[in-house]
């Protein structure tokens, strides 16, 4: 009845007959496992003082298997009724030619078309159409006499396919129910607040779970993942979710993941994450630090950084990542107190000797973030006047070689076997040399296409682009999402890059790390693209051009033009 096999029933009732496995898949009752405690099928039954194990915690007793000769878990038997371990039976499944693929494998079931494996068996039941022949939405199994796909019915097999819940057709799950049907069942679990139902704040995120375009990897997402361990505590509790609430819990990625997926269901208001995440960073960096150190953090954070940083962010076309530098500014200041701590200072006797000794001291660069601190506590009077050295400037050390750019930037045009995301981000790079977070934030209404070119847009005037490059684009801005993504209640940009957060692109960091995986070192070829772009066009075009600020292009033109224009002058010859 389920699956469609000639096989011998291990039950008939007045739904029909079922074989021994799909009875497993789908009648066998379920109780409490008596080892992991979660209503599961019972693979063995309580006796002798032992408890109901699970099919997960039970393990067949060992023998000695007639194919390897290992001693291991035999679940199998040959047909002399030998014992066969998992992997000898796996290797010695004999398979063939699928009717629907035509690839010689392991058969999971036989339909008027024929022996169909696994992956047909599952493509096709998950994706019912309707029937050209009775016109009902059923899985299409058999091929009338003009070669057309139709269901069973219409040629006399008569397997139910669908769900006994819903009577939806297709996507069997478990049970004789659907994966929607299912999926709705986990969602309401997930989210039952204290009296086992679904809070009214609760429901839109509910919704858009139990929408979700692949129901199976909703499901998936519900089981697997440590996010919906959080999830499923915050719902448990009943308190009403809040920003507030969320920033009160240690900071990681589950917070933030979780915070971002009620931000994109019209939960939460949407807020400036990076900056208003830093505040409850500061709390928790703050507990084992003395109290005068935290009554200077807190008010230099929030009355000057943030400020400032927020001030920022409201004109920013393209957003920047300003956590990092703001976190750093912050814990330099904290280490620069606890350096005063060890030599008994205090801030109104800070002379100019002392600011020298704790920039001499260091081995990096980082010290010199204390200039912020200083600003800061001068415009309150608390330090007298003190002058932190300028940050010595660097010129562009790492450049990628001109002879290993352009064959790296074919292999990104012309190469299939690499992602098509890495082909597009890795060629912009080369030939454009953006920011790693201008990149990341690109959407398809950056690219303009007409007729016969296309352009993309970086800075305030688009630019040409390759044929081939913008083919790349055009299929990502045309894809379908890899990820399923879910409803949002506002409408948010469609990014070229999608994150794994939901609505969110992908981050920098993941971005440059799967780059360089695929042998394109993101910071050299930047640099390389913009020497090569500095070489040839004046600042003030080169910062339309490429979106950076003016200053920025105008050093990057003197420095082409000093060092690299013999070079390319070379090159042309």
């Amino acid at each position: 009845m389920s699956c469609g096999k000639t096989a011998a029933a291990a039950l008939v009732d007045a739904d029909g007959a079922l074989c021994h496995l799909c009875y497993n898949r789908h009648r066998r009752p379920r109780r409490l496992c008596g080892r992991c405690g979660q209503l599961k099928r019972i693979a063995r039954n309580a006796r002798d003082g032992q408890p109901d194990l699970c099919d997960g915690c039970y393990q067949s007793p060992e023998a000695t298997c007639s194919v390897c000769s290992r001693v291991r878990p035999c679940t199998s038997r040959d047909q002399q009724g030998k014992p066969v371990c998992a992997t000898c039976y796996q290797r010695r499944r004999t398979g063939e030619p699928c009717a629907r693929c035509g690839k010689t494998k392991p058969v999971n079931t036989r339909w008027p078309i024929g022996p169909v494996c696994m992956t047909c068996y599952t493509a096709v039941l998950r994706s019912p159409a309707e029937c050209p022949r009775c016109g009902i939405v059923q899985p299409l199994i058999a091929r009338g006499d003009d070669g057309a796909e139709v269901c069973g019915p219409c040629v006399g097999f008569a397997a139910d396919y669908s769900c006994k819940q819903c009577g939806r057709a297709g996507n069997p799950h478990s049970r004789g129910r659907c994966a929607h049907c299912v999926l709705a069942e986990r969602v309401n679990a997930l989210l039952a607040g204290p009296d086992g139902t679904v809070t009214p704040q609760m429901e839109p995120l509910a919704a858009a779970l139990t929408d979700a375009p692949s129901p199976f990897r909703a499901i998936q997402w519900i089981k697997e993942s440590p996010n919906t361990r959080l999830l499923a505590r915050l719902a448990a509790d009943g308190h009403v979710l809040s920003h507030e609430l969320l920033d009160e819990l240690p900071p990681s990625r589950h917070q933030r993941y979780i915070r971002q997926l009620l931000v994109h269901t019209g939960i939460l208001e949407e807020r400036h994450e990076d900056l208003e995440r830093i505040p409850g960073w500061l709390e928790h960096e703050l507990t084992d630090k003395p109290a005068a150190h935290a009554s200077l953090a807190r008010p230099f954070l929030h009355w000057f950084l943030l400020r400032r940083a927020r001030q920022r962010a409201a004109h920013r076309h393209h957003p920047a990542s300003a956590d990092r530098d703001l976190r750093r500014r912050v814990s330099v200041a904290l280490d620069f107190l606890a350096w005063m701590d060890q030599r008994d200072l205090v801030l109104a006797d800070l002379a100019q000797e002392h600011i020298d000794d704790w920039i001499t001291g260091a081995t990096s660069q980082r010290r010199y973030l204390i200039r912020y601190f200083l600003k800061w506590t001068t415009s309150r009077q608390l330090t007298r006047e003190l002058t932190v050295p300028s940050l010595p400037r660097q010129e562009p050390q790492d450049l990628l070689d001109e002879d290993d750019r352009w064959p790296l930037l074919q292999r990104c045009l012309t190469d299939d076997a690499l992602p098509t995301d890495v082909r597009a981000a890795g060629a912009i790079t080369l030939l454009f040399g953006p920011s790693t977070e201008r990149l990341c934030h690109l959407t398809p209404e950056h690219l303009k296409f007409d007729d016969k070119h296309a352009h993309l847009v970086l800075g305030r005037h688009p630019v040409l682009l390759p044929p081939r490059l913008a083919e790349l684009l055009r299929q990502l801005a045309e894809q379908p999402q890899l990820r399923p993504q879910l409803s949002r209640v506002r409408p948010g940009p469609r990014w070229l890059f999608p994150g794994m957060v939901p609505g969110k692109p992908t981050s920098t960091h993941g971005m440059t790390q799967k780059l360089n995986r695929y042998g394109i070192p993101v910071r050299t070829a930047r640099n390389a693209a913009l020497a090569a772009l500095a070489a040839d066009l004046p600042s003030p075009i080169l910062a339309d051009v490429t979106g950076m600020h003016r200053h920025t292009a105008l050093r990057w033109v003197a420095y082409a033009r000093r060092d690299w224009a013999e070079y390319l002058a070379a090159r042309m010859e």
